[in-house]
């Protein structure tokens, strides 16, 4: 084989294994959510393949004539790559979990074969080329350097240009095809036929596997696939009706409900947080005036509606990460922007930036990834920023997840005392004290916290048949956040410290 030819093959297989690696965590996501946890086992798990791949095809080339493995490789490659989908799908849906070893079942289970088989493509290709010691090391720079050039190639492909341009089925089915295709066409060049022996026979029976794993994929996605809209950052749906937002629309983003929406009645707040942050607002505003509100995170844009129908006049301007959230608020739930209220793509810490000084009443914190806040929108500096944006006297309200002990909740709240002068819990009875796990508001303030203001609010809204809850601050709050140590850019282990809590 020329050394042309054999080089592209091994660009293009370690290209591949990227793509396979960068789209894991994409089509995982609907499963077993976005979290450090589903990076880590992705890539633990994807480097043990080609750590595997790597030995084996090094163990094969030894042992049979490389010039044979090559085509049956990279159909077998393709082949399995096909199957990736189908797999996810099917087991994704059982119940394994969200957790670690449920991420490791799934990576394992969809994308170790693939990438191991494609991680033999090098050393079969190195084992080809060696025809003088004497150019030993030149030939396995030359490869090597080839396979990681593929690697980045991939990445960036990847990362900024597929998953922004298709979705991740398509692409995943595009590069199998590819592959097996790849591996007809070496299998043909080199004359071979089923009589071939070995190396032949399995590429023809993998032709087939293909073919039968290709129509499995599209057929299997379509009958289990969990997106209605995949963007570059979420699995999107929405769906009517569900409990816990009865008569209204219920917005997921991966395995997480974000927003329940009623586009004929914004007033309306179904899920128990957002009752909370409204609670806080009538307590800013009780007479129903107008509020100026920078919002971090958007989603299905209930709290902003919210805002203006309860306190005309008022300004929210979102930070929301994603473009194609914006779409699905205005084209399913009902959103109509206006001057009142404006939305800026991107990373929030980013945009935050562009905010005036002194320019907001009130910031509300509700962005996710998975059930964490992203951890650079949990840090002192982050929050620094977020204090530079409130008037003297606004409020900043967030809302985190989490669980009994309350890692993160307990370094959070510790993140807002060591910037703002007040600090308070907003949560359900007994919440604070360990006796449950979920939603809770915290609170950040320069100026007095307007505790009985907020409880006045909350006394009308149970009656109301709203979610009761209680404020801890003072002495209770500092007992709840003793030995938590704030959060900073430099140490945010967000993920880790939710993963402690123990989930009923």
């Amino acid at each position: 084989m020329r050394p042309v030819t054999a080089g592209a093959l091994v660009f293009g297989t370690s290209a591949a294994v990227l793509v396979l690696e960068i789209l894991a965590a994409r089509l995982l996501a609907p499963y077993v959510g976005v979290t450090l946890a589903t990076y880590t086992g992705i890539i633990g798990t994807i480097l043990a393949a080609i750590a595997f791949g790597t030995w084996l095809g090094g163990r094969l080339a030894d042992r049979y004539d490389p010039g044979g493995l090559l085509g049956p490789i990279l159909v077998l490659g393709g082949g399995l790559s096909l199957t990736i989908v189908p797999i996810v799908r099917l087991v994704g849906g059982l119940p394994i979990g969200t957790g670690p070893t449920a991420v490791v079942i799934l990576v394992t289970l969809a994308f170790f074969a693939p990438a191991a088989v494609l991680s033999a493509v090098p050393p079969t290709v190195v084992k080809m080329q060696l025809a003088d010691l004497r150019t030993t090391g030149s030939t396995v720079g030359r490869i090597s350097a080839l396979g990681t050039a593929g690697a980045i190639v991939g990445t960036f492909a990847t990362g900024f240009v597929l998953v922004a341009t298709w979705p991740t089925t398509p692409i995943i089915v595009g590069v199998g095809v590819a592959l097996l295709l790849s591996g007809v066409v070496v299998e043909v060049a080199r004359r071979r036929s089923r009589r071939a022996g070995f190396p032949g026979a399995l590429a023809a029976a993998v032709v087939g596997v293909a073919a039968v794993g290709g129509a499995g994929a599209i057929g299997v996605n379509a009958a289990l696939d969990p997106c209605e809209r995949e963007s570059a950052y979420f699995c999107a749906r929405v769906v009517p009706n569900l409990a816990g937002c009865p008569d209204g629309l219920t917005l997921y983003l991966d395995t997480v409900r974000h927003s329940c929406v009623h586009p004929d009645d914004p007033a309306r707040l179904d899920f128990g947080y957002a009752q909370l942050f409204a609670e806080v607002a009538t307590a800013k505003a009780p007479d129903g005036g107008p509020l100026d509100v920078v919002h971090v995170g958007g989603g299905g844009f209930s709290l902003p509606r919210w805002l203006e129908v309860t306190h005309p006049g008022s300004v929210s301007r979102v930070l929301e990460l994603d473009p194609a959230l914006v779409d699905i608020a205005e084209q399913q739930l009902g959103l109509a922007l206006s001057d009142d209220l404006t939305v800026t793509t991107g990373d929030a810490r980013l945009g935050l930036r562009n905010e005036p000084s002194a320019s907001a009443d009130m910031v509300f914190g509700d962005a996710f990834g998975g059930l964490s806040v992203p951890w650079h929108l949990t840090t002192v500096e982050w929050t620094e920023q977020v204090e530079r944006v409130m008037r003297p006297d606004g409020v900043y309200v967030l809302n985190v997840i989490d669980y009994p002990p309350f890692g993160f909740a307990r370094a959070e709240t510790a993140t807002l005392q060591s910037v703002f002068e007040h600090v308070a819990v907003l949560a359900v009875p007994g919440r604070v004290a360990g006796q449950s796990g979920g939603n809770l508001v915290l609170i950040g303030s320069n100026g007095p916290i307007d505790a009985a203001g907020i409880r006045g609010a909350n006394a009308a809204a149970v009656a109301a048949g709203g979610v009761a809850a209680e404020l801890t601050e003072g002495d209770a709050l500092d007992a709840f956040v003793r030995g938590a140590d704030p959060l900073t850019d430099d140490f945010a282990p967000v993920d880790q410290l939710i993963a402690l809590g123990r989930r009923p």
